[in-house]
């Protein structure tokens, strides 16, 4: 079922959303060669602690962070270390939400360590633009599947690969809510959209193929080729006009 939220309830899910932009954007400025991905962890707690958020991903499923930290090949869901140390031309992907006043925002960055390779930039460039493809789609009238198939057109054409195994979802007063939002698939499928349903809309794109693995961490996703991933991520309502992504600062 999906839930079709009030006004209200979408301000409170706003509210969510915008500490977790906040957050992203403090933690995108001190990755830098050389800080761990635990660093980067224990600042995204001690930040979400002073807006009195609760990290969203800690203890979910029995994760046991706050902060995802997905670097190069890795797709998601990777686990911070004190043992990691991020270096130049790393590409590091961080997905990071809380829950304030009983509702979730969710979102997710991929930041350049230091000066990266051209083709990094490309990879990052054509995700990011991706998800707004996506976003774009998201009117009344327009069915879930336009959203997909808007972002796996716009991928292909750049010649890069849409993971299938992970994919976007409702969000509310649950982090993973109906529906799941793949990011392919044919136009014109499944649910019309209505004003008050909210997505989190996260293409994950790799510069080789599309399959995936999990590392024996059981959480680490990674392309099977080992060539790098890139993710971005927004939470968005649907309005009567247009889309409000309500995790842009």
């Amino acid at each position: 079922m999906i839930v079709l939220r009030s006004q209200r309830e979408i301000e409170k899910i706003r509210k969510a959303c915008l500490i977790v932009a906040e957050i992203l954007e403090r933690l995108r400025e001190h990755v830098q060669p050389g800080i761990t991905t635990w660093d980067l962890n224990e600042l995204s707690e001690e930040l979400a602690a002073k807006q009195k958020a609760s990290p969203a991903f800690k203890g979910y499923h029995g994760y046991p962070f706050a902060l995802c930290t997905s670097i190069n090949e890795e797709v998601v869901h990777g686990m911070p270390s004190k043992h990691r140390q991020l270096r130049e031309a790393d590409i590091i992907s961080i997905d990071f939400g809380v829950l304030v006043d009983g509702y979730y925002g969710d979102a997710a960055i991929t930041v350049p360590v230091g000066k990266i390779s051209e083709e990094a930039k490309e990879l990052c460039r054509v995700t990011e633009d991706a998800l707004y493809e996506g976003i774009r789609r998201i009117h009344p009238r327009n069915r879930l599947s336009d959203i997909s198939h808007a972002i796996q057109q716009y991928v292909e054409a750049h010649g890069y690969s849409v993971v299938r195994e992970f994919v976007g979802h409702g969000i509310g007063q649950q982090l993973h809510e109906s529906p799941q939002i793949p990011n392919y698939g044919p136009a014109g499928k499944g649910v019309i959209l209505k004003p008050g349903m909210v997505f989190a809309i996260e293409p994950m794109i790799n510069q080789g193929c599309a399959e995936v693995e999990i590392l024996s961490d059981r959480w680490t996703a990674v392309t099977v080729d080992r060539k790098l991933s890139a993710h971005f991520e927004h939470t968005v309502a649907v309005t009567a006009n247009e889309p409000d992504i309500l995790t842009k600062r």
